[in-house]
């Protein structure tokens, strides 16, 4: 994005996603912003519970101010502390596994 392009600002709808979770799943909550190419980034959600969820936004920009929008949600990457804060059941293996 070039410095005169402007951040879509996120929906209503990703906005009342992000919160929908972090009430079901627990305060903090971490979230990654990974762009996904063209299509925009995904905003990996983890729950203080270990639970993932993801929303997607347009931008990294716009997953950024989404992160910045919603309360007790907070940034993070892909270090060790988030890896292990996260809780795959079984379940979620096999429909990773595409069984």
């Amino acid at each position: 994005m070039s410095d005169s392009e402007e951040t879509v600002p996120p929906t209503s709808a990703q906005l009342g996603a992000a919160r929908k979770f972090v009430k079901a799943h627990g305060k903090p909550s971490r979230a990654v912003v990974e762009n996904i190419g063209r299509t925009g980034a995904r905003v990996v959600l983890v729950g203080a519970d270990g639970a993932l969820g993801d929303v997607v936004v347009p931008s990294v920009a716009t997953g950024d101010a989404l992160v910045e929008a919603v309360e007790d949600l907070e940034a993070a990457t892909w270090d060790a502390e988030t890896v292990q804060a996260t809780k795959i059941g079984a379940e979620h293996r096999r429909k990773m596994a595409g069984r």
